[in-house]
């Protein structure tokens, strides 16, 4: 039985109810203060609180989706993912594959050899928004060879609430470039990574809310100003990409489909495709339904001109809730949009399987960027 399957959830409660009677109906014959009762005590109690953590737990990953099987909870799902070009025409994408690329996942002192990572606070001058980043220059950014040249860029994206150090401690970006460098896979690429709440702990996913934070502006505007403006790097849409996990990745596909004169390619690694309303988050749109529906990629693919960009999102066919929409996403994107996507066979919403699309979405990006 599957790790998702209703079955093993409840097959957990009622072990759960059992051992709690059976612990009841035990209690008074192991109420004797020799070694044995005190034993058996221990060993109850012990038993009916892992049974009650486990049905909790299988309960939680099934509602939030964390793990789509035993062996990704374990960590033993490795099979790296595979990027898949589609034919985009002005009426949609054909789900015709024109092309496949397996990237084998491998991770991996002196800057020129291996690289810096800079922590700076991007200072917004529309927006009026500070926060903190961490900018990673590939070696090449300090080898002579390279000492004229502008580099591209992607903007690297966690989920909400996340931390900024995750992309590189956990997700591993900067060795996975430098992996990619090796292997002459991509081309050089400055990454700046940082967590999409500049304005915490509110979750704006990336809207400019009326009469509150300006978050997209800040991403759009003035981060990749700031940016270009302390290093080597170049100024146009075509030079930048943004990618992200989670609400990382609903922000990427929505400001590069809002703001093609900003970033010209987007990676959305198990992104949503609409932005939630709770309680983190806050009336996001003023009352505005006009400002809603244009947040809404899917409304937004059937009633607004697609923008010259290059999308690739991803999904899994087993524990992933985005799977449905993903294909429609896919499937509703009209040119001169491109798309592309990768499709696991099983994965859940977690580090792990984010690792496992990491180095052919970081190919695909750096790849699809102009220096």
């Amino acid at each position: 039985m599957g790790l998702t399957s209703k079955k093993v959830l409840l097959l957990a409660v009622l072990v759960a109810v059992a051992l709690f009677i059976l612990t009841i109906w035990l209690w008074p014959r192991l109420s004797k203060g020799n070694w044995r009762t005190v034993l058996g005590r221990v060993g109850l109690l012990l038993a009916t609180q892992l049974t009650v953590f486990a049905a909790v737990g299988l309960s939680a990953n099934n509602s939030f989706g964390f793990y789509a099987s035993w062996a990704d909870l374990f960590g033993q799902e490795q099979e790296p993912g595979v990027v898949t070009n589609y034919q985009t025409g002005p009426n949609g994408t054909k789900l015709r594959m024109l092309g496949t690329e397996r990237i084998s996942v491998q991770n991996g002192s002196r800057p020129a050899a291996a690289g810096r990572i800079d922590k700076v606070l991007i200072q917004g001058e529309h927006s009026r928004i500070a926060s903190p980043a961490f900018v990673y220059l590939p070696p090449q950014y300090f080898q002579k060879k390279y000492a004229n040249k502008k580099f591209p860029a992607a903007l690297v994206l966690t989920g909400y609430p996340g931390t900024a150090e995750a992309l590189y401690k956990k997700l591993h970006f900067p060795q996975t470039q430098h992996e990619l460098l090796k292997q002459r896979k991509m081309q050089p690429t400055v990454l700046v990574m940082m967590r999409p709440t500049v304005a915490p702990p509110r979750d704006t996913e990336c809207v400019d809310i009326p009469n509150g934070p300006q978050t997209e502006t800040f991403f759009t505007k003035d981060l990749r100003a700031d940016i270009a403006e302390h290093y080597r790097i170049g100024r146009e849409a075509r030079n930048w990409g943004v990618m992200g996990d989670s609400t990382g990745g609903y922000c990427a596909l929505k400001m590069t489909m809002r703001h093609p004169e900003a970033y010209s390619s987007a990676v959305s690694l198990s992104g949503s495709y609409k932005a939630p309303l709770d309680a983190t988050t806050g009336p996001l749109f003023g009352g505005s339904k006009r400002l809603e529906l244009e947040n809404d990629l899917l409304w937004r693919q059937r009633n607004m001109p697609a923008p010259p960009v290059n999308l690739l999102v991803t999904s899994s066919k087993q524990g992933e809730s985005n799977y449905r929409h993903t294909l429609r996403f896919i499937e509703q994107t009209k040119s001169p949009s491109r798309v592309s996507s990768i499709i696991l066979d099983s994965g859940g919403h977690n580090f792990n399987t984010w690792r496992r699309e990491i180095p052919a979405a970081l190919q695909w990006m750096g790849n699809h960027l102009k220096a």
